[in-house]
């Protein structure tokens, strides 16, 4: 049986990864650091037996860190390289220190101070450099750079994307254009999508969050959907605990094995995690 996979959490230790974006005037829950045994902690109390964890900055030394974590519930990591560079010999080096626990990359393209990021072109000796690999690319876009990620992903058929939180979805100011960008994206038989970043609407906007995970399914499937708490910043919406419990009610009529696919066995397969 596969193991349970949270495919989405961050770590930081801000004494080497500062996190800029913490405002400790609104986000107190997660103004603090996150180690190895707190997320420990978490996946016992959301009952998830493994974790993806994925960066939350755009440094090849944060990867190097969160590469050297060694536990058992972590099953892989996202990290980042400098994909406008050729990333052949930063993938090199991080191989040659973590054996084949990276299974991805992602550049933080919705806080980049370019927001055309994904539609530079130099992107794309770089992303093929991962096709090689059997890399996966995260796509952390807001709702209207969703078409820019479809562009891409259409660009690059060999490279297996997944567009965390649904795209923006808990921040859109216009569902249905939200939805068409989702299910535009999804045609693309690259694509993933995760269940992911949408905490904060479990208690302001629950109707919001049905009719999202509803589109999401009937865009993607289970067999291309994934659990992810997007942990600890959850924390500052319903928090872990609570999203896990909601994810199983919104998903409770599907199959056991639809329930499955999506609780352990995308992710697992997406990110090729004990290969």
């Amino acid at each position: 049986m596969t193991p349970t996979l949270d495919s989405h959490v961050h770590l930081w230790d801000r004494s080497t990864d500062p996190q800029p974006w913490i405002d400790p005037a609104t986000m107190a829950a997660i103004d603090r650091d996150f180690f190895p045994g707190d997320l420990d902690r978490m996946l016992q109390a959301t009952g998830m037996d493994t974790a993806v964890v994925v960066q939350s900055s755009n440094s090849v030394a944060e990867t190097r860190r969160l590469l050297g974590h060694r536990m058992p519930g972590i099953a892989g990591v996202v990290g980042w390289v400098d994909l406008t560079a050729d990333p052949g010999r930063q993938l090199d080096e991080l191989a040659a220190a973590a054996a084949r626990r990276l299974v991805g990359v992602r550049h933080l393209a919705h806080l980049d101070p370019d927001p055309l990021w994904l539609a530079r072109t130099v992107l794309n000796a770089g992303l093929a450099r991962l096709g090689e690999r059997g890399l996966t690319f995260d796509l952390v876009v807001r709702w209207w750079q969703v078409p820019m990620a479809t562009a891409l992903a259409g660009a690059h058929a060999d490279v297996r994307f997944v567009v965390d939180h649904l795209g923006g979805a808990a921040e859109t100011d216009d569902p249905e254009a939200w939805a068409g960008n989702l299910r535009e994206l999804a045609r693309r038989p690259n694509t993933w999508a995760k269940v992911s970043g949408l905490a904060g609407l479990v208690k302001h906007d629950p109707d919001g969050l049905r009719r999202a995970v509803d589109v999401a399914l009937e865009s993607f499937g289970p067999g291309r959907l994934m659990y992810g708490s997007d942990w600890p910043v959850a924390e500052l919406g319903a928090g872990a605990v609570s999203w896990r419990a909601t994810v199983d009610t919104l998903i409770a009529e599907l199959s056991p094995a639809e329930r499955a696919a999506i609780l352990s066995e995308t992710g697992s397969a997406f990110y090729q995690l004990g290969r």
